[in-house]
């Protein structure tokens, strides 16, 4: 290849590289703003799930002394 052809091919995959980072760091920011939503709702479930623990309890504690007064 003389060096005007190696010049172009150079630039080409010089080129093609940084498109691809560009693209590859777009996507991965794009996957970590997915994974903080998802980490925050997950955070949301997990406290709702305890408050209902707390429910559930109060509703067995409550019907247990229901029945001990049958």
């Amino acid at each position: 290849m003389n060096r005007t052809n190696r010049l172009i091919l150079g630039a080409v995959v010089l080129g093609s590289t940084l498109l691809a980072g560009c693209a590859s760091n777009a996507k991965i920011d794009q996957l970590s703003s997915d994974v903080q939503t998802l980490s925050a709702k997950v955070e949301q479930l997990s406290n709702d799930v305890n408050a209902m623990r707390s429910d559930v309890q109060a509703a067995k504690d409550d019907a247990a002394r229901a029945n001990q007064r049958l």
